[in-house]
Order: structure tokens, then C-alpha cells, then sequence
């Protein structure tokens, strides 16, 4: 069965918002670990625009999962996985100026520093995951600097989809064929970013398809129908997989 991680940033975002100790992120985390959820997700930005050093903390203390722990490969916050010790990270691209990321990490052009920070991680028996984009150049890449994972980006994917399903056919097809060439490589393959209800169904018929880690749908769909229900729909699509 397909594992659900469920991203909990867009409730810092929305205490973030007025500057508020509500809602707490925390108390959404016991939520979806209560519907279901089997690891929780966090980003914390260098910029600090949702999650908060201490929320991480905090969370990993309180939960009962598993924490993957989403970060860009600069100093201060490998340093902080490092003394947080997440069950998993993930290294991802940032820009300041992006409302979401945008596209999957280069690994291919930055793997002797990739390479150090994965060893570093690995050393503190942390999972390491690389987002990257569907290309076959960046998948070896990842598995040149002993990755443990890929997650495979999924949002052109989405977006050609809002078109049509016919229209995402094609980015469908580069999705499959990097799940075959993770596991050729040895990687654990895991895909995210904006699935929804409607757009993650042919996601989950990919073979060797791990984990799928969504945030944005899932918190949008608890305005109207609260958080449990919504992280237990989500959960219930994956479980027939």
C-alpha cells in the first residue's frame, strides 16, 4: 500500500498570517496521524514563512509517525537536522521570492557538495531523499551521491492536468519511466507536489511507488471538511493501491 505523508506547513502559514500561537501545528499533526497519516511533513525555509525552528521540535517530540524533515542544503539547516534527527529529510531547491517550489533540486551540477551533506545526514542514520525533477540524469545523480530516495516533483504534471488528463500524458510518461530507473538505480521512489483528489489517481497505479507526500489539497479541502476527514480521504484513495 502507498504511504501518505501529510504537509503540515500551510497551518504555520496561516498563524504566520497574523502573527498569532494558533493554529497550532502540533495539534494538526496528532489530527492526521489520527486519520491515518504515516509520516508528517515539514519545510523549514530559510526564511522562516511557516514552519519555526521550534515547531520541528515540538513536533517531533509529540508525534507518534515519522518525521520528514524538507530543508535546502545550506549550513544552518543541515545543522539543524542534524541536532533534530528526523526519521527522513529531504533536500530541496529554494528561492525567496517563490510562492512554492517551483522544480526539482539539480543534483547533477552540484553533486560534490550534495555528496557531503548527504554523508553527513546518513552518518546520523537519517534517510535521505533529493527532489528532482523526472530527468534520468538527475536520478543517477542521486544515486552517485548514495541518496536513499527520490521524490520525484510532480507539479508540471498537475498543472497540464488542470487542462486535461489527456494533456498530462506525456509528463505521465517521464514520471513512470523515472520510478524504472530509481529502481534501477537502488532508490526508494516517493513523489509530491500538487496532487489532489482528483489528479493523484494515476500517480498511485506507478509500480514502486513508495510514498506520496501532499500538503496544499489536503489542508484546503479541511476549511470545508476539517482535517481528519480530509487527510482520511486521501488516505482512503492511497489504500487501494
Amino acid at each position: 500500500m502507498i504511504k501518505l505523508g501529510v504537509n503540515i506547513d500551510h497551518i504555520a502559514t496561516l498563524r504566520q498570517a497574523r502573527k498569532e500561537d494558533f493554529p497550532s501545528p502540533v495539534k494538526a499533526m496528532a489530527v492526521c496521524e489520527k486519520a491515518g497519516a504515516d509520516s508528517i511533513t515539514t519545510h523549514l525555509r530559510e526564511d522562516r514563512r511557516h514552519i519555526q525552528d521550534r515547531d520541528v521540535f515540538e513536533i517531533k517530540a509529540a508525534m507518534q509517525t515519522k518525521l520528514n524533515f524538507e530543508m535546502a542544503a545550506c549550513d544552518e539547516i543541515v545543522n539543524i537536522a542534524l541536532k533534530l534527527q528526523p526519521y527522513s529529510v529531504c533536500i530541496v531547491p529554494e528561492k525567496r521570492q517563490e510562492v512554492t517550489t517551483e522544480g526539482g533540486l539539480d543534483v547533477f551540477s552540484q553533486k560534490d557538495k550534495l555528496a557531503e551533506v548527504v554523508k553527513k545526514l546518513k552518518d546520523k542514520n537519517i534517510i535521505v531523499s533529493m527532489f528532482v525533477d523526472p530527468d534520468e540524469k538527475q536520478i543517477q545523480a542521486c544515486a552517485d551521491i548514495k541518496a536513499d530516495s527520490v521524490e520525484i516533483h510532480t507539479g508540471k504534471y498537475a498543472n497540464l492536468f488542470k487542462v486535461s488528463k489527456e494533456n498530462a500524458a506525456d509528463e505521465m510518461k517521464n514520471i513512470k519511466r523515472s520510478a524504472e530507473i530509481a529502481k534501477e538505480c537502488g532508490l526508494i521512489f516517493n513523489a509530491g507536489h500538487g496532487l489532489d483528489y482528483k489528479n493523484v489517481f494515476d500517480i498511485c497505479g506507478i509500480e514502486n511507488l513508495n510514498e506520496l507526500n501532499i500538503g496544499f489539497s489536503i489542508i484546503a479541502r479541511a476549511v470545508f471538511d476539517g482535517l481528519e476527514t480530509a487527510v482520511f480521504e486521501m488516505k482512503k484513495i492511497l489504500s487501494k493501491y
